[in-house]
């Protein structure tokens, strides 16, 4: 109970678990066994660490609930998110907008209640949309000016898509923050990038967005596993362009039954124009409902999960980790240097990440005295794994987002056990390993490639969503001029097209290799 400005007892405003008995059990402690049940599948699967959002299915838990459990065992049950905000479609209202709910106060399930950031729900009903952009404003958006959310209480009411995903937050964090329930439902492109726009603010380490979405809807078993594959493939490359191609593309397939490839595609949408070149999209799994029931394999329905993380690996550049023999005398631009003893120790730090893995712990938290204050420097760095003189592993972060001390430890044991290209290091191999380092110094901006010196920088190239890099050290390795060297970064790996750079950010760096 609650006491109003007046001083008269009141009762919480809460909303009722409307789907239990329905698409999860309403008995409490057959639902904890369920849902632990689920997230023990998935065990030994690997935290991940600085996960930003995740994109989790909504079905009834006998059909999608393994899949949801992947992406929720991911989760570190000791983070502390200050809110946990839940986007999902709506499956009663069309909103022609979003709706945020405003007037529950809590919502409920048969695990306990879970608290409503009341504040942040009415404030993003209130924001005036001219506080964060102008920009391709028109006279048709004067209308949406003063907020893009609303509060409709039927799109919440009966909607299970957000409600049943807290019995998975209730058993799998040790404390679940307040949370912010959205449903996103507009086909209106420009509404999604104003929608985007109010929560890109809040889209920051500190909050968890959960992206609530089932994949294909009723087709056969072999076609929902085709078309389910496109679409995976689409949600993974962080491209809301392709995105939105891919589901248009299946929309015109002409695959029988085959009503959505999406049917969280707004929501999606939502979180994809949010994201930037410094987060990672990590497909979990994928299952339909031929896979759980296969009494009717004419008519399924797709589940993927994935996981949205920030500051890990984000290029894996063939062409920057082959085995070679660098300059080891490479100093810094700006005067970045590292002495003998700071490179040992980042050895020996890479070395600890790996050898930690192996043996089932977390990455240790390390506190530097002032000797090694120069690894609290926010650089990116790769990591080089070699067995015998042959390329074992290679993974690189770029990126000034986090310590470099930090990412040298994600970065091997990222190169020990998530490079696509090698089966993981085994505990025996361990001591064989010669670790190499390329510590990337800090980048500068340049308006020309006049800037740009071929052997001594990289190059990273930006332009909106899209961006890529070459590492220093692939100029040593290819017969190139400079216009080259810059045009294969926009085609190769910024996607940009040979002269993509033209109207694109430049920047240089150096890169220490030990």
């Amino acid at each position: 109970m609650m006491m109003n400005c007046k001083g008269k007892t009141v009762s919480p405003v809460v909303r009722p678990a409307t789907q239990a008995g329905r698409f999860y059990e309403a008995n409490p402690q057959v639902l904890g066994h369920e849902v632990d049940s689920l997230l023990e599948r998935h065990t030994k699967d690997r935290v991940y660490e600085n996960v930003v959002a995740l994109i989790v299915p909504h079905a009834g838990y006998y059909f999608s609930g393994n899949v949801a459990a992947s992406a929720y065992a991911r989760l570190d049950p000791e983070r502390q998110y200050k809110r946990i905000f839940l986007l999902g479609p709506s499956h009663h209202e069309w909103l022609d907008g979003a709706s945020v709910n405003t007037e529950a106060e809590y919502y409920s399930t048969p695990l306990g209640q879970v608290k409503v950031d009341c504040e942040t729900a009415r404030l993003l009903t209130t924001t005036n949309l001219s506080n964060y952009t102008n920009e391709n404003k028109t006279t048709d958006d004067t209308d949406l000016t003063d907020s893009v959310f609303t509060y409709r209480p039927k799109a919440h009411d009966r909607e299970h898509c957000l409600e049943v995903q807290l019995p998975f937050l209730q058993r799998r964090l040790k404390q679940v923050p307040p949370i912010v329930p959205i449903i996103i439902s507009t086909n209106d492109f420009k509404k999604l990038k104003k929608i985007a726009e109010v929560l890109k603010p809040y889209f920051t380490d500190e909050n968890l967005f959960v992206i609530s979405s089932d994949f294909s809807h009723y087709p056969s078993y072999d076609d929902a596993c085709a078309v389910d594959t496109k679409t995976g493939k689409a949600v993974e490359s962080g491209d809301v362009e392709q995105f939105i191609a891919t589901i248009e593309a299946n929309a015109r397939s002409g695959i029988r039954n085959l009503a959505t490839s999406a049917c969280g595609g707004y929501p999606i949408i939502t979180l994809m124009l949010m994201m930037d070149s410094h987060y990672q999209v990590k497909h979990i799994m994928y299952q339909n409902s031929g896979d759980i029931d296969d009494h009717d394999p004419t008519r399924v329905v797709g589940y993927h999960s994935f996981a949205i993380i920030r500051s890990l690996p984000l290029a894996r550049p063939k062409d920057a980790c082959k085995a070679r023999t660098p300059s080891k005398e490479k100093g810094g631009s700006d005067g970045f240097l590292l002495s003998d003893e700071e490179k040992d120790m980042l050895k020996k730090i890479a070395y600890e990440s790996i050898k930690d893995s192996l043996e089932g712990k977390r990455i240790a938290q390390l506190a530097l005295n002032s000797q090694f204050s120069i690894l609290n420097s926010k650089c990116g760095a790769f990591v080089s794994l070699h067995k015998q003189g042959r390329l074992r592993g290679c993974i690189g972060h770029f990126g000034e987002d986090y310590p470099l001390h930090e990412i040298v430890a994600e970065m091997a044991r990222a190169a020990a056990f998530e490079d696509p290209r090698f089966m993981p290091v085994t505990r025996d191999e361990l001591d064989d390993l010669d670790i190499e380092i390329s510590v990337l110094t800090p980048m500068r901006r340049i308006q020309s490639i006049d800037e740009f010196q071929l052997h001594k920088h990289g190059i990273y190239i930006k332009k909106g969503h899209r961006s890529g890099t070459f590492l220093p050290q692939v100029a040593d390795d290819v017969n190139w001029t400079k216009e080259e060297f810059v045009g294969h970064c926009a085609q190769d790996k910024a996607g940009l097209g040979w002269d993509g750079w033209r109207d694109a950010e430049l920047y240089v760096y150096e890169a220490i290799v030990f």
